[in-house]
């Protein structure tokens, strides 16, 4: 039996990690009021998983223990699997804008794939180190954070080419007992409030890079971690109707010479394996992040539904209203289908692992990383401006304006001022204030930029053989029109093909 939200927090409360927000120590990551947003969303996991009605899509058999364990620690084995993850991230984030606990289960695939290759190649054992590891984390249902990104310092040069080497992390000592390791990861989704971190390259290596090509477990409370982070969401903000209550915290992971033991190590130095284990886990990733914010454009479909509503229109009447819906759907759905696709099409790594069809995943994920502003703009055109003029809620209590606005500011006489004011303060706080600009960017770059998706897109799509398909036409002479003219003369002229006639302007052009 996993974990409930309430034990969550307190195992929270066993940690003593060492976290900034605001230029402030964080006493306790369970209760401190600019992370709740956070921990509530992570909590919610926790607490869907435990609902019976939910295990089905929300629990899995792990093969290497046998034991049920959360789909979000699992290893996938099927197109099923794929399928099942999807639709779980979809729904938990269509409750809490961005559930955050996946990115264990992207992490963990990534690892269990990459850990088995390099074992068959450098003749390690990782992989038994690392599916040791996972077992502890699923029995003890834990969550585990994705410290990838590295503050890479000039982005024009190589990690072992950085004046200053802590912008990326790295090995600085190799003991008996373990590894030494030094540097920044940063936009490290939940840092301040995960159990442990697991620390992954985030590019291709060079030989000269072999230091900075390290995987490894840290406990969020490691000697010699630093958390700065940003508050979760917009906590305390009377008008944050959705982000005062989930949101998510994103934190600058600083290691100033972090031991880690020998059983917690999955790569290192063998500096050819990072590109395949950043590259697998970005796919994992990419995957995932098609069901979160397909969750999320459902929160945006509904909310345009009861902001059009909520203004007395209905748009089966007002065919401007319908067409933008449907975009906004449709816009939704396209980008859910190719995750969809890329579950059906998942394929099957020689570590036994199933992943998602690589090119439908990174389609989606580009679609929704560009899209992401059309669907606030498809929003914001069916809520009309009040959005964004509503008075703050303050006056909603304030006896000299309260009752004015509640008489003039209502819409459709059954609705009321209150739920009208609800809705728009829950589509502003959706669309057009911080949290929306947060969830526009890392729409556009969590997971990789949409350049990175771009590259491999067509790294992946099987071009040559499109190619090949024309020329089998070709030699066919199918599209030359050798064989329509030898059976059919004149098939595509009424009298017959002949070269045309060139104005004299034309030729003359055509000589100089």
């Amino acid at each position: 039996m996993g974990m409930s939200s309430g034990e969550f927090r307190e195992s929270l409360r066993r940690l003593s990690p060492r976290v900034f927000v605001d230029g402030r120590q964080i006493e306790s990551i369970a209760d401190d009021p600019v992370l709740a947003p956070g921990v509530n969303g992570i909590g919610f996991t926790y607490d869907y998983t435990l609902n019976a009605a939910n295990k089905p899509v929300a629990m899995a058999t792990q093969h290497t223990s046998g034991r049920q364990v959360s789909r979000l620690l699992h290893i996938n084995q099927s197109t099923d699997d794929l399928m099942a993850k999807l639709e779980l991230v979809r729904v938990l984030c269509q409750e809490t804008g961005c559930a955050m606990r996946y990115l264990t289960h992207d992490g963990f695939n990534a690892l269990y794939q990459a850990t088995h290759r390099i074992d068959e190649d450098c003749g390690t054992d990782y992989h038994d180190r690392f599916v040791d590891y996972m077992h502890q984390v699923q029995d003890s249902d834990l969550t585990v954070g994705i410290a990838m990104t590295d503050a890479k310092g000039d982005r024009s040069k190589r990690p072992h080419e950085q004046e200053n080497p802590d912008t990326h992390v790295h090995i600085v000592e190799r003991r008996k007992d373990g590894i030494v390791i030094s540097g920044a990861k940063a936009i490290v989704t939940g840092a301040p409030y995960v159990h442990q971190l697991l620390v992954v390259p985030g590019r291709a290596m060079t030989e000269a890079d072999a230091d900075f090509a390290v995987a490894c477990a840290v406990p969020i409370d490691a000697d010699g971690l630093t958390i700065v982070a940003r508050p979760a969401g917009r906590p305390g903000e009377v008008a944050a109707k959705f982000s005062g209550r989930y949101g998510q915290s994103t934190g600058v992971c600083l290691f100033d010479k972090v031991f880690v033991p020998w059983p917690r190590v999955f790569l290192a130095g063998e500096w050819q394996h990072a590109e395949f284990l950043t590259k697998c886990y970005a796919t994992h990733h990419r995957h995932t992040c098609i069901g979160a914010r397909a969750g999320f454009g459902d929160l945006l479909i509904g909310a345009s539904a009861l902001m059009i509503e909520s203004n007395g229109l209905d748009a089966n009447q007002h065919p401007h209203l319908r067409d933008t819906m449907v975009e906004l759907i449709t816009i939704v759905e396209s980008f859910y289908a190719c995750g969809v696709a890329a579950s059906v099409y998942g394929e099957k790594d020689p570590s036994g692992a199933f992943m998602p069809e690589p090119v439908y995943a990174n389609i989606g994920k580009l679609l929704l990383a560009t899209k992401i502003y059309d669907m606030h703009r498809l929003a914001h055109t069916v809520s009309g401006g009040l959005i964004v003029c509503l008075p703050g809620p303050d006056e909603d209590h304030n006896p000299a304006t309260a009752g004015d606005l509640a008489a003039v500011l209502s819409g459709a006489p059954d609705i009321g001022y209150e739920r009208r004011a609800n809705i728009s303060r829950l589509m502003e706080d959706l669309t057009a204030s911080y949290t929306g600009g947060w969830y526009s960017t890392i729409s556009l770059h969590g997971g990789g930029s949409p350049e990175a998706m771009k590259r491999e897109i067509h790294r992946s799509y099987p071009i040559d053989e499109k190619a090949k398909v024309v020329g089998r036409l070709l030699e066919r002479g199918v599209l030359s029109g050798d064989e329509a003219t030898t059976d059919q003369p004149g098939q595509c002229c009424d009298d017959g093909c002949s070269a045309p006639v060139l104005p004299k302007v034309a030729r003359a052009q055509m000589r100089h």
